[in-house]
C-alpha cells in the first residue's frame, strides 16, 4: 500500500492506495469526530477517488475498534470554529460535510467498513456510502435532538429511504440505538461480520469491484442517481434521453464487447475502462 497524505493529516485522515482500491481511515481520537479541516481532507480523498482513472473503489473506516465516527466535533462547534446557523455555508470542502454527503458526481462505489459506534454525522457519512459492512459490535444512533439540533447533513434526507418511516422517526425523535443485526434485518446494512473479519470482508468486495468493468460499475451509480424519484416509465425515458455520459460511454465501449467475447470464449475478461 502507498500512503498518500502528509504528516499532520496523516494522523487524522490516512489515505492509502492498494492497487485500484483507495482506503481512507478516519483517525481522530477519541471519537473520530469531524471538524472543518478533517472534512476538507476527507473531501480531497474522495475527489482523488473520483478523478483518478486508475482507482475503481473506495473503503472508508475508522481507527480503533470502538467508534467509526461520532460526527460533528462538538468541541470545535462550541469553540466557534463552526456554526449552526446555515452551517453549510462553512467551507466543509468538496462533497460537503465529511467529504461525501453531497458529492453528487462520484460514480465510483464507496464501501463503509463500520468498526464501532456510528453516531450523528458519522451515521450520515455511512448513509452516503454505497455498501455498508458492519462489525458485530456496531450500533447506530442519532443523538442530535437533546442537543437542540437535527441530523440535517444526510440522515433527514436519506434514512427514511433505508428504514420504515416509523423506525426512522424512532431514531430521530427518541434517539434509540439500533444494532448492526437489526439494521441488517431492514437492509440498511449489507453484511455483519466479526470485528476481526471487517477489513477482510470490505477488501474482498472492493477487489471484486476493482476487477469489474469500470464503466459498468460507474454507470450503476450514475443511473441510480438519475432515476431516483422516477416512475418506472419515467426511468426508462431518463435512461434513454438524459445526459448520462458514463452510461453512454459504456454502451459503445470496448469493455462491453470484451465482456461478451470473454463469456463466449470461456475466459476471464480483460477490462480497460474504455
Amino acid at each position: 500500500m502507498t500512503n498518500l497524505m502528509g504528516s499532520k493529516m496523516q494522523e487524522q485522515v490516512k489515505v492509502t492506495r492498494n492497487g485500484r482500491i483507495l482506503e481512507i481511515i478516519l483517525d481522530n481520537p477519541k471519537a473520530n469526530a469531524i471538524d472543518i479541516t478533517i472534512s476538507q481532507k476527507l473531501g480531497e480523498a474522495f475527489v482523488m477517488l473520483r478523478d483518478d482513472p486508475e482507482l475503481s473503489v473506495g473503503i472508508i473506516t475508522g481507527a480503533g475498534d470502538r467508534i467509526f465516527c461520532a460526527g460533528w466535533d462538538l468541541k470545535a462547534l462550541n469553540a466557534g470554529e463552526m456554526q449552526t446557523d446555515n452551517w453549510w455555508e462553512d467551507d466543509y470542502g468538496p462533497g460537503g460535510f465529511a467529504g461525501l454527503t453531497e458529492m453528487w458526481n462520484l460514480n465510483k462505489p464507496v464501501i463503509a467498513a463500520l468498526n464501532g459506534l456510528v453516531i450523528g454525522g458519522g451515521f450520515e457519512l455511512a448513509l452516503a456510502c454505497d455498501l455498508l459492512i458492519a462489525s458485530d459490535n456496531v450500533e447506530f444512533a442519532l443523538p442530535e435532538l437533546p442537543l437542540g439540533l437535527v441530523p440535517d447533513a444526510g440522515a433527514i434526507q436519506r434514512l427514511a429511504k433505508r428504514l420504515p418511516y416509523n423506525k426512522s422517526m424512532e431514531m430521530f425523535l427518541i434517539g434509540e440505538r439500533m444494532s448492526a443485526t437489526e439494521a441488517a434485518s431492514y437492509g440498511m446494512v449489507n453484511k455483519v461480520v466479526p470485528q476481526e473479519k471487517l477489513m477482510e470482508a470490505a477488501r474482498a468486495w472492493a477487489e471484486k469491484l476493482a476487477n469489474s468493468a469500470p464503466l459498468a460499475v460507474q454507470s450503476i451509480k450514475e443511473l441510480m442517481r438519475a432515476i431516483e424519484g422516477d416512475t418506472i416509465q419515467e426511468a426508462f425515458k431518463t435512461m434513454r434521453t438524459a445526459d448520462l455520459p458514463t452510461y453512454r460511454a459504456l454502451l459503445s465501449s470496448d469493455d462491453a464487447q470484451e465482456g461478451v467475447e470473454a463469456f463466449v470464449e470461456k475466459r476471464a475478461p480483460a477490462f480497460k475502462g474504455k
